[in-house]
């Protein structure tokens, strides 16, 4: 039995994270407090930065010698990272970010939110560049997909960020303590350490010459395409006969499978589809769903976000309706009120 936080916390170990940077901020304290204990057995290192930006920097400077760091924070410690995760994307450098979403904008709140989804997906910083971003929904995802999320950095010279709100943060819940299947990493051939009879390398972001930034950007895109191509990750809940299904990721999903459950015992004929990946999104898989099922119902723990991208994918091949909650006070959405929004869109 762990909390969500101490699963990411002991797979980063695991998975072979010996660098943690960052800064205290509720409620994904548990992930440097068990680091700061245990992070010295492994001969690893364990430092409490100034702040946010010194510690996203600091991954930078470890990112560079061919190390892949973690730092984890939520909402505003998040905004403070972009400039540096920006930085970090044109280099091509690898990092871990964990996002344990409080409420906002602004300091908001502690309680459970999905309201860091543009964030995650759409960049966050300057430029035009993009973020793995993976969403679990349960401890043991969370233990999973953070062997997922050093691979996918390490191997895309990339920022790979899990995004999680607060409950599945907070939450004890029984894991399995395995080691997922590894991605192939390619030579790191990128690794600044002097050069030692080789020519030099660089690591920069200031591009000048004629030319050259618009050369890079196109690089950076191809890179993209080629993840978009090959790591979308998707789940789907009794989608082959049903006449609505709910796109939802994060606690929202496993609300909604609640309420998916008691509404097939009433004949209602309700799925689920959960992107795992929210960038990239399964835009391709969640369009084809949109084929035979022509009601979708984006569910999320904000005013609505995600329910842009179920728009992209779906086009207008079904109707898109949107339950959404905001946070406040701590409060989550019961499923029997998800199963009132089932009822309500399920019907012609």
């Amino acid at each position: 039995m762990v909390k969500g936080n101490v699963a990411i916390a002991r797979a980063a170990i695991e998975a072979g994270c010996r660098f943690y940077f960052g800064y205290p901020i509720t409620p994904q304290n548990d992930i440097p407090e068990y680091l700061s204990a245990h992070m010295r057995h492994v001969g690893g290192t364990f430092l409490q930065a100034e702040s946010e930006i010194a510690a996203i920097n600091m991954c930078l400077g470890v990112a560079s010698t061919g190390s892949t760091a973690m730092t984890s924070s939520s909402g505003p410690g998040l905004s403070l990272k972009q400039e540096g995760l920006s930085y970090m994307a044109c280099g091509q450098l690898p990092v871990v970010v964990i996002n344990i979403m409080r409420s906002g904008p602004g300091l908001g709140g502690i309680s459970p939110s999905q309201g860091d989804y543009f964030q995650a997906t759409r960049g966050g910083g300057h430029g035009d560049y993009r973020m793995i971003a993976l969403a679990p929904n349960s401890a043991q995802e969370m233990w999973d997909l953070t062997f997922l999320a050093f691979d996918l950095a390490a191997k895309y010279r990339n920022p790979a960020q899990i995004l999680a709100d607060a409950g599945l943060g907070q939450a004890s819940e029984a894991i399995e303590i395995r080691e997922p299947e590894r991605l192939e990493i390619p030579e790191k051939d990128y690794i600044v350490g002097g050069a030692k009879g080789r020519p030099k390398r660089v690591i920069k972001t200031l591009f000048l010459g004629e030319g050259e930034l618009e050369e890079h950007n196109w690089l950076l895109h191809e890179k993209y395409q080629r993840i978009q191509a090959d790591e979308v990750r998707w789940e789907e809940y009794l989608t082959d006969d049903a006449d609505l299904v709910i796109v939802a990721i994060g606690l929202c999903s496993r609300i909604a499978r609640t309420a998916i459950d008691r509404a097939r015992e009433k004949g209602i004929k309700v799925g689920l589809f959960r992107p795992i990946t929210i960038w990239p999104f399964p835009t391709r898989q969640l369009r084809t769903l949109s084929d035979r099922v022509h009601k979708m119902l984006s569910f999320e723990l904000n005013t609505g976000q995600m329910i842009d991208d179920v728009r992209i994918a779906v086009g207008d091949q079904a109707q898109i309706f949107m339950y959404g909650r905001p946070p406040g006070a701590g409060s989550l959405p019961y499923p029997e009120e998800v199963l009132e929004q089932i009822e309500k869109y399920a019907g012609d």
